[in-house]
């Protein structure tokens, strides 16, 4: 049996249940619910930090798979009863208690034997519902050539993106391309979505706000876009573009903290993106992560 330690932040627990879906193999989630002690760096494995255990009963599984610093100690805890252990993202310590360790090339690992380096994060998205993404919007398909796909952010810690920012942005993006797709999150806020309305008026354009009603643009506005602009604060939206073989460009929103720079950083370096104003990145393959890491854990025999 499989378990999933199910973070409460969607886009950690998104790495953990992307990995398990991968493996084809029937699998437990297990939701966590951290209590106050869960910000101590344990050394050892504990279960200390959850505030519920009530899921913790055998059988325990033969194979948990877990992301973020605070479930590493109760994968540990886990990998203690017999489990093999899957973790993503860096655990704080006790990083050798793991049997693998997926960690993303921004945050520079040491070579080990169970460490495993991927570009981006792991994520929930497959090659299958990318393809099928673009016949829920028939629509898209009548916007003229080259079609450039925004995927807008905003700063980590911040209100929103500052509107003027924003339009500079979505206007570079729309002089690259015939018609532009857009979307917006959270962390746009509502006065930048209307700046880059204003700077895409023009043009043929779709642009999708934050909370917008009907079926989410997101997989669709990938599988259609022939070039790609995404703002650097989404490790998750980056490491999702990679699935496609359009040219990636980062385009920085403001706010960004060292760790996001690193991702920019290690994609560029490795030739699969370049920063918005650059020339484009030359053509690369589709880079499918969470493949990798499924066939590195069913290589092992662990599932």
């Amino acid at each position: 049996m499989i378990w999933v330690l199910e973070d409460p932040r969607a886009g950690t627990a998104a790495q953990a249940l992307g990995i398990a879906e991968r493996l084809g193999a029937p699998f437990r989630r297990v939701p966590l619910r951290f209590g106050p002690w869960a910000r101590l760096p344990w050394p050892f494995p504990t279960l200390a930090g959850l505030a519920d255990r009530s899921g913790f009963v055998p059988p325990w599984p033969s194979l948990v798979i877990s992301a973020g610093r605070r479930s590493a100690p109760v994968s540990r805890w886990l990998r203690a009863r017999g489990a093999r252990s899957v973790h993503a993202m860096r655990p704080g310590l006790g990083a050798a208690d793991f049997d693998l360790l997926v960690i993303g090339a921004h945050d520079r690992p040491a070579p080990a034997s169970h460490v495993m380096v991927i570009q981006g994060a792991a994520h929930r998205l497959t090659p299958g519902a990318l393809a099928a993404a673009p016949a829920e919007f028939p629509d898209f398909a009548t916007l003229p050539r080259p079609i450039v796909t925004l995927l807008l952010g905003g700063p980590v810690r911040a209100e929103g993106m500052d509107p003027a920012l924003a339009a500079r942005i979505a206007s570079e993006a729309a002089r690259m391309g015939a018609s532009v797709l857009a979307t917006a999150s959270r962390r746009t806020g509502e006065a930048a979505t209307k700046a880059v309305a204003g700077a895409l008026k023009e043009i043929p354009h779709r642009l999708y706000p934050w909370g917008g009603a009907g079926a989410n643009p997101f997989g669709a506005m990938l599988a259609m876009a022939d070039i790609l602009v995404v703002t650097g604060d989404s490790i998750s939206m980056l490491s999702e573009a990679l699935m496609t073989t359009a040219p990636l460009l980062i385009a920085d929103p403001g706010g960004l903290g060292r760790r996001h720079q690193s991702v920019a950083e290690s994609l560029i370096a490795e030739g699969l993106a370049a920063r918005l104003g650059a020339p484009l990145p030359r053509p690369r393959a589709a880079r499918d992560e969470t493949a990798r890491i499924a066939a590195e854990i069913q290589a092992r025999g662990w599932a």
